[in-house]
């Protein structure tokens, strides 16, 4: 796909993959769009990156993706590009009673409804498009559970069901489907994991990663460490489920 003179929408672009996404595509000469809930933090990634244009907006609320939709399309009518970039990755101990049954599936409003209902909204209009594409960010924890957060894995393997199930139904538009699936990398979202730095991929090289696959026509994008991740969850299963299961042991000895 070529990846310049596009008009591109990235949600959750303030930080992390979203803020590397607008920084890179803007290089290339694409019109980038990025959402996020805090003004502030919109306001502070205007001036790191003058070109890119934002609108405040919370992908876990389906009336602001409506009043999305209308302010964005009216503005930008070549828009021809929705990247599903927000999440939230957080770690749960399920005996813990302070969870409780509003809380507990915030990530799945925010990490699987959140993509789904945008898919929904800007379908139509992307449809209309000579060359279009979505690329929902995922995670190389779509492959294998994380059980030290049950459910954000859940969520990004749905996501990954739901993006297969996409790009099957748009097989025959003009809209290609991509599926990102990065490995741990250097963002914000794991850094209260506290791990170690040096397994950790660059924020940008994950990106640059993704764009080159993008540019490639390689549907599924596995940056780094998710191509063993993915290799591994297939050849061997049990292994690297026992491999990611080791942190719940710390987490509920810290409870202890």
């Amino acid at each position: 796909m070529k990846l310049t003179n596009n008009t591109i929408l990235i949600t959750g672009g303030t930080s992390g993959f979203g803020l590397e996404f607008a920084k890179q595509l803007i290089k290339l000469g694409n019109t980038v769009i990025i959402t996020g809930r805090n003004e502030v933090k919109l306001e502070q990634t205007k001036k790191l990156l003058p070109g890119v244009h934002t609108f405040q907006s919370d992908v876990s609320d389906p009336k602001a993706i409506e009043v999305l939709f209308e302010k964005v399309t009216q503005q930008f009518p070549a828009l021809n590009m929705l990247i599903n970039n927000a999440g939230e990755m957080r770690k749960i101990n399920l005996h813990d009673t302070s969870n409780d049954v509003n809380t507990i599936t915030r990530e799945i409003e925010i990490n699987l409804s959140g993509p789904i209902r945008m898919v929904q909204e800007f379908l139509p209009y992307l449809k209309t498009k000579k060359t279009a594409a979505i690329l929902n960010v995922t995670s190389g924890l779509a492959l294998v559970p994380f059980p030290v957060s049950p459910v954000y894995g859940a969520t990004k393997s749905g996501l990954r069901s739901y993006t297969k199930s996409l790009r099957v139904q748009l097989k025959n538009t003009d809209i290609k489907v991509f599926e990102l699936l990065p490995p741990a990398a250097s963002t914000p979202l794991i850094d209260k994991f506290n791990m170690d730095s040096k397994s950790l991929m660059a924020a940008d090289n994950v990106i640059a990663a993704a764009i080159k696959g993008m540019q490639k026509d390689k549907l599924e994008i596995y940056p780094g460490m998710a191509k063993i991740l993915h290799f591994l969850s297939r050849l061997a299963p049990r292994f690297i489920f026992a491999q990611l299961s080791k942190p719940v042991d710390v987490m509920l000895a810290e409870k202890k």
